[in-house]
């Protein structure tokens, strides 16, 4: 029997590829909001981080985020992600 095909994502702090449900999915609406997506399904353009909130704060540093989705992001904006990512837990 053949077996199913996992999806991966690279994390953007650790730059490791793991299997997609392992992942946290921060996206940008066409309207241009970013926001954590804790379930996986809202729409928009993705980037995937880990659940560990070191990965997050590096991908913050290193300016990842605004690299994905083309744009600035407000320091308000990543400490209410970063506060919503330590309370998923």
């Amino acid at each position: 029997m053949k077996s199913k095909r996992v999806p991966m994502r690279m994390c953007l702090g650790c730059n490791e590829m793991k299997p997609k449900k392992e992942l946290i999915r921060v996206v940008k609406s066409k309207e241009g909001e970013i926001s954590l997506d804790l379930t996986g399904k809202k729409t928009g353009r993705g980037a995937y981080i880990c659940r560990n909130i070191e990965c997050f704060r590096k991908a913050r540093s290193a300016h990842r985020f605004e690299r994905a989705f083309a744009c600035r992001i407000s320091d308000e904006l990543f400490d209410s992600m970063e506060a919503e990512l330590e309370n998923e837990k």
